[in-house]
């Protein structure tokens, strides 16, 4: 189920990705300290963390298990970055959220934080995906699901989206119009850091990027 290890570039790439790692984390603090909205998993795990009183990026962590364990048991490979993804974005994160403030009351800082925070979720999508070590755990997902029921990746990754955005806003999720607006600019986001970073995806990224139109975290 995992993916050979490329040994003879592993110290790189484990140094490139955790930059990858970093930016992804100081991206999704950006959206939650902006307090616009954020993206859809983030309302969910905004959520939790509020019920369970544990930090954002903890429950991140559990999420992400939670989801590579029903893409396992759906037969999808995985590779050595996706559980670095489940276990680093989580800390990094914890610690931009320690670091940049609440901001409420500016709408312009507020806006370009939110927009900031897409602009870095793209070049940390292109980043850590130009290693191609493994698709992080919510992408791991909706590739398997995509091979098991022959759903399209643009319905499968749709379908996964709404259903955890429904879940989050009910449990009173930071949903917001910055959500709305990172389902917008996030896929434009990524294919430019692709294009500025000459980022080469492996086919079945290239494939999600073009047909869902969305990061691959």
């Amino acid at each position: 189920m995992l993916k050979p290890i490329r040994w003879n570039t592993f110290i790189r790439d484990f140094f490139v990705i955790q930059v990858g790692f970093a930016l992804y984390g100081l991206s999704i603090a950006l959206a939650i300290r902006a307090n616009l909205g954020t993206g859809t998993w983030s309302v969910f795990e905004v959520a939790l963390a509020d019920i369970t009183r544990l930090s954002v990026g903890t429950i991140t962590i559990i999420v992400g298990f939670s989801v590579l364990v029903i893409a396992l048991a759906l037969k999808e490979k995985v590779g050595w970055g996706t559980l670095g993804n489940i276990l680093c974005i989580g800390p990094w994160l914890d610690l931009a959220l320690w670091i940049i403030p609440s901001i409420e009351g500016n709408l312009l800082l507020q806006s370009a934080m939110l927009l900031g925070g897409v602009l870095t979720q793209g070049v940390a999508s292109a980043v850590y995906i130009g290693v191609d070590a493994g698709a992080g755990p919510r992408d791991s997902l909706m590739l398997a699901l995509h091979r098991t029921t022959k759903l399209s990746l643009r319905m499968a990754r749709g379908s996964v989206e709404v259903a955890v955005f429904l879940v989050g806003w009910l449990l009173g999720g930071p949903a917001g119009i910055g959500t709305l607006v990172s389902a917008a600019l996030i896929g434009p986001a990524v294919q430019w850091a692709f294009k500025i970073f000459k980022v080469q995806p492996h086919r079945e990224t290239e494939e999600m990027l073009s047909e869902s139109g969305v990061a691959a975290d």
